[in-house]
């Protein structure tokens, strides 16, 4: 069951409550959801849920109908977050795991780990205790196999993965990995899961060969009752009476248990099919219908594995699909990063500047706006994120040292740039040292109960109002008001009071002031995309840049712009972006920004640059990342 305690409960009343519920013998968690505290009981209830309710302090009692209770969403609203090392799992950014079925040798294992990490994998897989069908079979390399692995993570900075086979592999299992696996066939091991429960390292629990669902999650349940609730849900196929494959990959327990549950889910692609071209396939489809991760199999030799070879990707596959999935995730929602662990060094290599020991970003607008939203998926947690009120705002912040990190939008693939932030970048001397990419939904938000054709007038940025020019003008009688920003214009809703107003703004800022949302998706295109640029005061050193900004005015004259492109022509550099500006101050003359795939400041292009400053009148490196 679930106590909700009455809003503004003293400490004291609260630990009155914990002392009752612990001399009955129950298991209790806490958990805020919301403007509520709530607390989580489990155990056999013996009195009648009166008691409860007669508790003072005491708002609510909530019974749990299900039979597993820690791993139930009911007790748990929010999705649980897994943190391995400087990764997050269950959050905004997609995350891959990857490797060989076993760790066969030194070599091999750190050949695979460069290979796939320079890919985007963000977590190593590899068994050393492989319980196999056939006892002939190879078996492992056990410990050994672990000290590789501590020696992967060790050079490669990637945290390992592997499974646990035995509770008796306790202790090295403690000193030598970051991520318990439990396999299919030890599903239901009860000793297994509770020891893996008892050691406190996230736990990747897979799906039995023909397990239930309900079964599944009584087994992660096991684990969360020993206090351990950093499990992660892996499904790998379940065993049908279907040849054509390994196993059935059941991808309608994707949301199914996203329901039922606040554990993170992983999908196995490999073990699910067991050949190597139907992997890719499937993988694609777990991360659309909403897998918040990926457990791939790769080899660099794998017609010579030792296990699983036919379902192994070879590293330039697994490539191909990291690319397939970058351009999927925003879809969902999600992001993936081709250099996760890189692109998020920024926040944890960069001492912060005035704000004490956590660093700090900004973005122009409120909590819950699209920018916010841009922001959290590239810093993820370790990071505060807070909102300032314009654009000027955030490049002043950093300039001025009073932030580490600014969020900007750039460009919309609807409506085009953002010309007030090109101007910035040339007035501000700050650099761009990366950039993230989001999927832009719009909704109508207002009032519940709020009938369309009770509106009159409708709130938003103006941007939101122009990429939704065609549901708008649908319904010319509504007058159009411009906001500051979409969040802004929700909070004026919520303010305001009036049904016949509403805003145009994301999902999120309606469950932020608990409003509704009257229509999803009203975009006049859903492939809208907006590309925000993350500023700080200098360069930082986040890994392999592999694109460059640049900004230069050229002499006016027929043929100058033509000759600096031709340079990067000569040069085999691929120019993904070319805009001109006004000069302010001089009319008709122009500035050109400049996005390209390379890293302009690495050594190789010091001759590129040399001959595109002698093209030019005047430019500027806005950013490598």
């Amino acid at each position: 069951m679930i106590l909700v305690l009455k809003q503004g409960i003293g400490e004291e009343e609260i630990e009155q409550i914990r002392s009752i519920l612990r001399q009955e013998g129950y298991l209790i968690r806490e958990m805020s959801t919301g403007d509520e505290t709530v607390i989580g009981v489990v155990g056999k209830v013996s009195r009648d849920l009166r008691f409860f309710e007669q508790l003072p302090g005491v708002a609510k009692v909530v019974p749990v109908s299900r039979p597993y209770k820690l791993v139930s969403r009911e007790m748990h609203p929010q999705d649980t977050v897994v943190q391995i090392g400087d990764v997050q799992l269950g959050g905004p950014r997609i995350v891959v795991i990857a490797g060989p079925c076993a760790v066969e040798s030194r070599e091999q294992a750190m050949t695979i780990a460069k290979k796939v990490k320079s890919a985007g994998a963000v977590l190593f897989r590899g068994g050393a205790f492989k319980p196999r069908t056939s006892p002939y079979s190879f078996q492992g390399l056990g410990e050994e196999g672990l000290r590789i692995l501590a020696q992967v993570r060790e050079e490669t900075g990637l945290r390992v993965a592997t499974e646990m086979t035995s509770p008796n592999q306790a202790d090295i299992m403690m000193k030598y990995v970051d991520v318990i696996q439990i396999g299919a066939r030890n599903m239901q091991n009860f000793e297994l899961l509770r020891s893996a429960g008892r050691l406190g390292k996230p736990v990747l629990l897979k799906r039995g060969l023909s397990a239930t669902m309900e079964e599944w999650l009584m087994s992660a349940e096991y684990i969360l009752s020993e206090g351990n609730e950093q499990v992660i849900l892996c499904e790998r196929g379940i065993r049908t009476f279907e040849r054509y494959t390994r196993n059935t990959l059941d991808l309608s327990a994707i949301p199914i248990i996203k329901n039922l549950t606040h554990l993170p889910v992983v999908i196995d692609p490999s073990h699910a099919t067991g050949i190597r071209e139907k992997v890719s396939p499937m993988a694609r489809a777990a991360i659309a219908a909403g897998a918040d991760g990926l457990m791939i199999e790769v080899h660099h030799d794998p017609s010579n594995a030792l296990s699983d070879g036919p379902q192994s990707l070879y590293p330039e596959q697994f490539e191909q699909l990291m690319r397939d999935l970058y351009v999927i995730a925003p879809v969902v929602g999600k992001q993936l990063d081709f250099a996760y662990l890189e692109k998020a060094a920024p926040a944890s290599s960069l001492p912060s500047v005035k704000t004490g020991g956590r660093r700090r970003a900004v973005f122009a607008g409120e909590m819950r706006a699209f920018a916010h939203k841009a922001a959290s998926q590239f810093f993820g947690s370790d990071i505060n994120i807070d909102p300032v009120p314009s654009f000027r705002d955030v490049f002043r912040e950093v300039k001025e040292g009073n932030c580490d990190f600014g969020v900007v939008p750039l460009e919309n693939s609807l409506t085009g740039s953002i010309h007030e932030n090109y101007d910035h970048l040339l007035e501000y001397d700050v650099r761009i040292v990366g950039e993230i990419t989001l999927r832009i939904v719009h909704a109508l938000i207002g009032h519940p109960g709020t009938e369309l054709n009770a509106i009159k007038r409708v709130i938003s940025h103006p941007q939101a109002l122009e990429q939704c020019r065609d549901f708008l003008e649908r319904q010319p009688e509504w007058e159009l008001v411009a906001a500051r920003d979409t969040a802004t214009a929700v909070r004026r809703i919520k303010e305001g009071g009036e049904s016949g107003e509403v805003a145009i703004a994301a999902r999120e800022a309606a469950d932020l002031y608990g409003l509704s949302v009257l229509k999803e998706g009203i975009e006049t295109n859903p492939r809208n995309y907006t590309r925000f640029a993350v500023i700080a005061a200098s360069a930082v050193n986040n890994g392999p840049r592999k694109k460059s900004s640049l900004v230069y005015s050229t002499s006016n004259k027929p043929g100058a712009l033509f000759d600096t492109l031709q340079i990067f022509a000569e040069n085999g550099i691929n120019l993904v972006k070319l805009e001109s500006r006004p000069i302010h101050g001089k009319p008709w003359e122009y500035m050109f920004y400049v996005d390209l795939e390379a890293d302009v400041e690495s050594n190789e292009l010091a001759e590129v640059m040399r001959q595109l400053s002698e093209k030019t009148e005047y430019l500027r490196v806005l950013g490598s990342y």
